[in-house]
Protein backbone atom coordinates (compact mmCIF):
# COMPACT_ATOMS: atom_id res chain seq x y z
CA UNK A 1 0.00 0.00 0.00
CA UNK A 2 2.70 2.50 0.97
CA UNK A 3 4.32 2.19 -2.47
CA UNK A 4 1.32 3.97 -4.03
CA UNK A 5 1.90 7.09 -1.94
CA UNK A 6 2.51 10.25 -4.01
CA UNK A 7 2.68 13.93 -3.23
CA UNK A 8 2.92 17.33 -4.88
CA UNK A 9 4.34 20.45 -3.20
CA UNK A 10 2.92 23.81 -4.29
CA UNK A 11 5.24 26.51 -2.86
CA UNK A 12 2.78 29.40 -2.83
CA UNK A 13 4.42 31.24 0.08
CA UNK A 14 7.90 31.11 -1.42
CA UNK A 15 7.01 31.55 -5.10
CA UNK A 16 5.10 34.75 -5.96
CA UNK A 17 5.03 33.66 -9.61
CA UNK A 18 3.20 30.44 -8.74
CA UNK A 19 0.83 32.17 -6.34
CA UNK A 20 -0.09 34.66 -9.07
CA UNK A 21 -1.35 31.76 -11.23
CA UNK A 22 -3.68 30.54 -8.48
CA UNK A 23 -4.80 33.73 -6.73
CA UNK A 24 -8.47 34.67 -6.65
CA UNK A 25 -10.15 38.07 -6.50
CA UNK A 26 -9.98 38.09 -2.68
CA UNK A 27 -6.24 37.50 -2.56
CA UNK A 28 -6.56 33.84 -1.59
CA UNK A 29 -6.23 30.60 -3.53
CA UNK A 30 -8.62 29.28 -6.16
CA UNK A 31 -10.12 26.18 -4.57
CA UNK A 32 -11.32 24.82 -7.89
CA UNK A 33 -7.78 24.72 -9.28
CA UNK A 34 -6.57 22.81 -6.22
CA UNK A 35 -9.42 20.32 -6.62
CA UNK A 36 -8.37 19.91 -10.25
CA UNK A 37 -4.89 18.95 -9.01
CA UNK A 38 -6.36 16.43 -6.55
CA UNK A 39 -8.23 14.68 -9.36
CA UNK A 40 -5.04 14.49 -11.41
CA UNK A 41 -3.12 13.21 -8.40
CA UNK A 42 -5.71 10.49 -7.73
CA UNK A 43 -5.41 9.32 -11.33
CA UNK A 44 -1.61 9.17 -11.21
CA UNK A 45 -1.76 7.23 -7.92
CA UNK A 46 -4.12 4.67 -9.46
CA UNK A 47 -1.78 4.23 -12.45
CA UNK A 48 1.15 3.91 -10.05
CA UNK A 49 -0.64 1.03 -8.33
CA UNK A 50 -1.18 -0.73 -11.65
CA UNK A 51 2.25 -0.08 -13.17
CA UNK A 52 4.46 -0.23 -10.07
CA UNK A 53 6.39 2.52 -8.27
CA UNK A 54 9.45 2.23 -10.56
CA UNK A 55 7.53 3.31 -13.71
CA UNK A 56 7.81 7.08 -14.13
CA UNK A 57 5.91 7.63 -17.39
CA UNK A 58 2.63 6.17 -18.59
CA UNK A 59 3.45 6.01 -22.29
CA UNK A 60 0.75 5.09 -24.80
CA UNK A 61 -2.42 3.84 -23.14
CA UNK A 62 -3.15 1.46 -26.03
CA UNK A 63 0.17 -0.26 -25.47
CA UNK A 64 -0.57 -0.71 -21.77
CA UNK A 65 -3.82 -2.47 -22.55
CA UNK A 66 -5.83 -0.64 -19.90
CA UNK A 67 -6.88 2.82 -18.82
CA UNK A 68 -8.17 4.31 -15.57
CA UNK A 69 -10.96 6.83 -15.11
CA UNK A 70 -12.55 8.58 -12.15
CA UNK A 71 -15.89 6.91 -11.46
CA UNK A 72 -16.93 9.17 -8.59
CA UNK A 73 -15.79 11.32 -5.72
CA UNK A 74 -17.42 10.38 -2.45
CA UNK A 75 -16.46 13.56 -0.60
CA UNK A 76 -13.96 16.41 -0.43
CA UNK A 77 -14.29 18.20 2.91
CA UNK A 78 -12.62 21.51 3.71
CA UNK A 79 -11.49 21.25 7.34
CA UNK A 80 -9.52 24.50 7.72
CA UNK A 81 -9.27 27.77 5.77
CA UNK A 82 -6.78 28.19 2.94
CA UNK A 83 -5.91 31.66 4.23
CA UNK A 84 -3.28 32.80 5.13
CA UNK A 85 -1.46 31.62 2.03
CA UNK A 86 1.19 29.00 2.80
CA UNK A 87 3.01 26.28 0.92
CA UNK A 88 0.64 23.38 0.29
CA UNK A 89 1.21 19.66 -0.03
CA UNK A 90 -1.22 17.45 -1.92
CA UNK A 91 -0.82 13.75 -1.18
CA UNK A 92 -2.64 10.46 -1.43
CA UNK A 93 -2.47 6.70 -1.81
CA UNK A 94 -4.60 3.70 -2.73
CA UNK A 95 -6.27 2.40 0.43
CA UNK A 96 -8.52 -0.27 -1.05
CA UNK A 97 -8.55 -2.37 -4.22
CA UNK A 98 -11.56 -4.36 -5.38
CA UNK A 99 -11.95 -6.42 -8.54
CA UNK A 100 -11.71 -3.55 -11.01
CA UNK A 101 -11.86 -0.47 -8.79
CA UNK A 102 -9.62 1.38 -6.36
CA UNK A 103 -10.32 3.77 -3.51
CA UNK A 104 -7.79 6.62 -3.39
CA UNK A 105 -7.60 8.79 -0.26
CA UNK A 106 -6.25 12.31 -0.80
CA UNK A 107 -5.16 15.03 1.59
CA UNK A 108 -4.37 18.73 1.30
CA UNK A 109 -2.04 20.15 3.97
CA UNK A 110 -0.62 23.58 4.74
CA UNK A 111 3.09 23.55 5.59
CA UNK A 112 3.69 26.02 8.40
CA UNK A 113 7.41 26.63 9.10
CA UNK A 114 6.83 27.28 12.80
CA UNK A 115 3.67 25.30 13.61
CA UNK A 116 4.09 22.16 11.52
CA UNK A 117 1.48 20.72 9.17
CA UNK A 118 -2.23 21.53 9.15
CA UNK A 119 -4.80 19.38 7.35
CA UNK A 120 -6.94 21.55 5.09
CA UNK A 121 -8.93 19.03 3.09
CA UNK A 122 -9.61 15.29 3.04
CA UNK A 123 -11.31 13.30 0.32
CA UNK A 124 -11.79 9.99 -1.45
CA UNK A 125 -11.82 9.18 -5.16
CA UNK A 126 -13.19 5.99 -6.69
CA UNK A 127 -11.13 4.95 -9.73
CA UNK A 128 -12.05 2.16 -12.16
CA UNK A 129 -9.87 0.22 -14.60
CA UNK A 130 -11.05 -0.55 -18.14
CA UNK A 131 -9.68 -2.61 -21.02
CA UNK A 132 -8.54 -0.41 -23.91
CA UNK A 133 -10.03 -2.74 -26.52
CA UNK A 134 -13.35 -3.80 -25.02
CA UNK A 135 -13.81 -0.88 -22.58
CA UNK A 136 -15.09 -3.41 -20.06
CA UNK A 137 -13.94 -3.81 -16.48
CA UNK A 138 -10.37 -5.04 -16.10
CA UNK A 139 -8.98 -6.56 -12.89
CA UNK A 140 -6.67 -4.38 -10.80
CA UNK A 141 -3.64 -5.50 -8.85
CA UNK A 142 -4.31 -6.66 -5.27
CA UNK A 143 -3.23 -4.32 -2.51
CA UNK A 144 -0.42 -5.54 -0.26
CA UNK A 145 -0.91 -4.61 3.41
CA UNK A 146 2.25 -4.56 5.54
CA UNK A 147 1.38 -2.75 8.78
CA UNK A 148 -1.51 -2.40 11.25
CA UNK A 149 -1.90 1.22 10.12
CA UNK A 150 -2.38 0.07 6.53
CA UNK A 151 -4.95 -2.47 7.73
CA UNK A 152 -6.93 0.38 9.28
CA UNK A 153 -6.75 2.35 6.03
CA UNK A 154 -7.83 -0.70 4.04
CA UNK A 155 -10.90 -1.15 6.25
CA UNK A 156 -11.69 2.56 5.82
CA UNK A 157 -11.54 2.17 2.05
CA UNK A 158 -13.68 -0.97 2.14
CA UNK A 159 -16.19 0.78 4.40
CA UNK A 160 -16.27 3.74 2.03
CA UNK A 161 -17.12 1.49 -0.91
CA UNK A 162 -19.81 -0.38 1.05
CA UNK A 163 -21.30 2.89 2.30
CA UNK A 164 -21.48 4.22 -1.24
CA UNK A 165 -23.22 1.05 -2.44
CA UNK A 166 -25.71 1.24 0.44
CA UNK A 167 -26.41 4.90 -0.28
CA UNK A 168 -27.14 4.02 -3.92
CA UNK A 169 -29.69 1.44 -2.76
CA UNK A 170 -31.31 4.02 -0.45
CA UNK A 171 -31.37 6.78 -3.07
CA UNK A 172 -34.68 8.56 -3.54
CA UNK A 173 -34.74 7.33 -7.13
CA UNK A 174 -35.18 3.81 -5.67
CA UNK A 175 -37.03 4.13 -2.36
CA UNK A 176 -39.50 6.70 -0.99
CA UNK A 177 -38.43 9.27 1.60
CA UNK A 178 -38.79 8.51 5.29
CA UNK A 179 -41.84 9.67 7.20
CA UNK A 180 -39.76 12.39 8.91
CA UNK A 181 -38.48 13.65 5.56
CA UNK A 182 -41.97 13.69 4.09
CA UNK A 183 -43.26 15.60 7.12
CA UNK A 184 -40.42 18.15 6.84
CA UNK A 185 -41.14 18.65 3.14
CA UNK A 186 -44.84 19.13 3.82
CA UNK A 187 -44.18 21.57 6.67
CA UNK A 188 -41.91 23.65 4.41
CA UNK A 189 -44.60 23.78 1.76
CA UNK A 190 -47.26 24.87 4.26
CA UNK A 191 -45.03 27.57 5.75
CA UNK A 192 -43.31 28.95 2.67
CA UNK A 193 -45.09 27.54 -0.38
CA UNK A 194 -47.58 30.41 -0.62
CA UNK A 195 -45.13 33.17 0.24
CA UNK A 196 -42.65 35.12 -1.84
CA UNK A 197 -39.85 32.63 -1.38
CA UNK A 198 -37.43 31.22 -3.92
CA UNK A 199 -38.75 28.48 -6.15
CA UNK A 200 -36.05 25.95 -6.96
CA UNK A 201 -36.71 26.35 -10.67
CA UNK A 202 -35.92 30.07 -10.44
CA UNK A 203 -32.35 29.47 -9.25
CA UNK A 204 -31.00 28.07 -12.51
CA UNK A 205 -27.66 29.43 -13.72
CA UNK A 206 -25.84 28.00 -16.72
CA UNK A 207 -22.89 28.39 -19.07
CA UNK A 208 -21.94 26.83 -22.40
CA UNK A 209 -18.33 26.29 -23.45
CA UNK A 210 -16.15 24.82 -26.18
CA UNK A 211 -13.73 22.03 -25.28
CA UNK A 212 -10.24 22.50 -26.74
CA UNK A 213 -7.33 20.03 -27.01
CA UNK A 214 -5.35 21.89 -24.34
CA UNK A 215 -7.66 20.35 -21.71
CA UNK A 216 -7.34 16.73 -22.89
CA UNK A 217 -6.21 13.82 -20.73
CA UNK A 218 -4.19 10.74 -21.68
CA UNK A 219 -7.35 9.20 -23.17
CA UNK A 220 -7.79 12.18 -25.54
CA UNK A 221 -10.95 13.25 -23.70
CA UNK A 222 -11.59 16.33 -21.58
CA UNK A 223 -9.76 16.06 -18.26
CA UNK A 224 -12.27 15.36 -15.48
CA UNK A 225 -10.49 17.67 -13.04
CA UNK A 226 -10.99 20.55 -15.46
CA UNK A 227 -14.75 19.87 -15.51
CA UNK A 228 -14.67 19.75 -11.72
CA UNK A 229 -13.11 23.21 -11.62
CA UNK A 230 -15.68 24.61 -14.07
CA UNK A 231 -18.51 23.12 -12.01
CA UNK A 232 -17.03 24.52 -8.79
CA UNK A 233 -16.80 28.02 -10.23
CA UNK A 234 -20.35 27.97 -11.63
CA UNK A 235 -21.71 26.62 -8.35
CA UNK A 236 -19.80 29.29 -6.42
CA UNK A 237 -21.33 32.03 -8.56
CA UNK A 238 -24.84 30.66 -8.06
CA UNK A 239 -24.31 30.35 -4.29
CA UNK A 240 -23.12 33.98 -4.14
CA UNK A 241 -26.15 35.18 -6.10
CA UNK A 242 -28.54 33.28 -3.85
CA UNK A 243 -26.89 34.14 -0.52
CA UNK A 244 -26.34 37.75 -1.60
CA UNK A 245 -22.83 37.62 -0.17
CA UNK A 246 -19.42 36.06 -0.70
CA UNK A 247 -19.39 32.37 0.26
CA UNK A 248 -16.77 29.93 1.56
CA UNK A 249 -16.40 26.41 0.22
CA UNK A 250 -17.32 23.68 2.70
CA UNK A 251 -17.45 20.45 0.72
CA UNK A 252 -17.87 18.56 -2.47
CA UNK A 253 -20.62 16.22 -1.27
CA UNK A 254 -20.51 13.91 -4.27
CA UNK A 255 -19.59 13.71 -7.91
CA UNK A 256 -20.37 11.10 -10.55
CA UNK A 257 -18.99 10.62 -14.06
CA UNK A 258 -21.36 8.83 -16.44
CA UNK A 259 -19.48 9.27 -19.70
CA UNK A 260 -16.46 11.15 -21.08
CA UNK A 261 -16.60 14.57 -22.71
CA UNK A 262 -15.02 14.56 -26.19
CA UNK A 263 -12.58 17.23 -27.34
CA UNK A 264 -14.40 19.62 -29.66
CA UNK A 265 -17.78 19.02 -28.05
CA UNK A 266 -20.06 21.75 -26.67
CA UNK A 267 -20.86 21.01 -23.03
CA UNK A 268 -23.57 22.87 -21.15
CA UNK A 269 -23.20 23.27 -17.39
CA UNK A 270 -26.20 24.31 -15.35
CA UNK A 271 -26.47 24.96 -11.65
CA UNK A 272 -29.40 24.93 -9.24
CA UNK A 273 -29.88 25.61 -5.53
CA UNK A 274 -31.31 22.49 -3.88
CA UNK A 275 -31.44 23.29 -0.18
CA UNK A 276 -30.43 25.79 2.50
CA UNK A 277 -29.93 25.73 6.23
CA UNK A 278 -33.01 26.74 8.30
CA UNK A 279 -33.66 30.44 9.01
CA UNK A 280 -31.66 31.68 11.99
CA UNK A 281 -29.07 28.90 11.85
CA UNK A 282 -25.42 29.94 11.60
CA UNK A 283 -23.36 29.54 9.59
CA UNK A 284 -25.87 29.84 6.78
CA UNK A 285 -25.19 27.04 4.29
CA UNK A 286 -26.44 26.35 0.79
CA UNK A 287 -26.34 23.10 -1.19
CA UNK A 288 -25.82 23.45 -4.93
CA UNK A 289 -26.13 20.99 -7.79
CA UNK A 290 -24.15 21.38 -11.02
CA UNK A 291 -24.87 19.13 -14.00
CA UNK A 292 -22.71 18.87 -17.11
CA UNK A 293 -24.07 17.60 -20.40
CA UNK A 294 -22.85 17.36 -23.99
CA UNK A 295 -25.11 18.81 -26.67
CA UNK A 296 -25.34 17.14 -30.08
CA UNK A 297 -25.20 20.04 -32.54
CA UNK A 298 -27.08 18.17 -35.29
CA UNK A 299 -29.99 16.92 -33.19
CA UNK A 300 -29.97 19.27 -30.21
CA UNK A 301 -30.10 16.23 -27.93
CA UNK A 302 -28.20 16.56 -24.67
CA UNK A 303 -26.64 13.71 -22.66
CA UNK A 304 -25.60 14.15 -19.03
CA UNK A 305 -21.91 13.45 -18.38
CA UNK A 306 -21.37 14.63 -14.79
CA UNK A 307 -23.33 15.42 -11.66
CA UNK A 308 -21.69 17.52 -8.91
CA UNK A 309 -23.00 18.44 -5.45
CA UNK A 310 -21.39 21.27 -3.43
CA UNK A 311 -21.95 23.04 -0.12
CA UNK A 312 -20.98 26.65 0.61
CA UNK A 313 -21.46 28.91 3.65
CA UNK A 314 -22.20 32.62 3.67
CA UNK A 315 -19.44 34.98 4.87
CA UNK A 316 -21.60 37.90 6.04
CA UNK A 317 -22.57 36.37 9.40
CA UNK A 318 -26.26 36.44 8.51
CA UNK A 319 -28.73 33.58 8.31
CA UNK A 320 -30.14 32.28 5.04
CA UNK A 321 -31.84 35.17 3.20
CA UNK A 322 -34.40 32.95 1.46
CA UNK A 323 -35.82 29.45 1.65
CA UNK A 324 -35.83 27.10 -1.33
CA UNK A 325 -39.28 25.71 -2.18
CA UNK A 326 -39.66 22.81 -4.64
CA UNK A 327 -42.55 22.94 -7.06
CA UNK A 328 -42.59 19.48 -8.67
CA UNK A 329 -42.18 15.92 -7.43
CA UNK A 330 -38.72 15.71 -9.00
CA UNK A 331 -37.67 18.96 -7.33
CA UNK A 332 -38.98 17.65 -4.02
CA UNK A 333 -36.68 14.62 -4.26
CA UNK A 334 -33.74 16.92 -5.09
CA UNK A 335 -34.69 19.11 -2.13
CA UNK A 336 -34.52 16.08 0.17
CA UNK A 337 -31.18 15.02 -1.35
CA UNK A 338 -29.84 18.48 -0.54
CA UNK A 339 -31.19 18.21 2.99
CA UNK A 340 -29.40 14.89 3.49
CA UNK A 341 -26.15 16.35 2.16
CA UNK A 342 -26.25 19.37 4.48
CA UNK A 343 -26.94 17.15 7.48
CA UNK A 344 -24.07 14.81 6.59
CA UNK A 345 -21.66 17.70 6.06
CA UNK A 346 -22.61 19.29 9.38
CA UNK A 347 -22.01 15.97 11.13
CA UNK A 348 -18.55 15.57 9.55
CA UNK A 349 -17.49 19.12 10.42
CA UNK A 350 -18.84 18.69 13.96
CA UNK A 351 -16.81 15.49 14.43
CA UNK A 352 -13.71 17.28 13.18
CA UNK A 353 -14.19 20.18 15.60
CA UNK A 354 -14.67 17.81 18.55
CA UNK A 355 -11.56 15.87 17.53
CA UNK A 356 -9.50 19.08 17.43
CA UNK A 357 -10.85 20.19 20.80
CA UNK A 358 -9.88 16.79 22.24
CA UNK A 359 -6.30 17.24 21.02
CA UNK A 360 -5.96 20.58 22.82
Amino acid sequence: MHETYSQIILPFASSPELFEQYTNASGGLRTGMLMEHLDSLAGSIAYKHMLGPSVETLGRVQERGFYIVTASVERLDMLAPLYPVRDIRLSGQVIYAGKSSMEVAVKMEALNPNRGEETLMLGRFSMVCRDTRTHKARPVNPLIIDTPEEEVLYKMGESSKNRRQYAALQALSRVPPSSDEAADLHATYLKYGQEDESLMGDTLLEKTMLMFPQERNVHQKVFGGYLMRLAHELGFANACFFMRSHVTFHSLDGMSFTQPVPIGSIPRLWSQILHTSPPGELPATVHVRVVAGVVNVQTGHEETTNDFRFTWAGDDGKSTPRIIVPKTCQESMLWLEGKRALEMGAQIRGNRIRALEGEQ
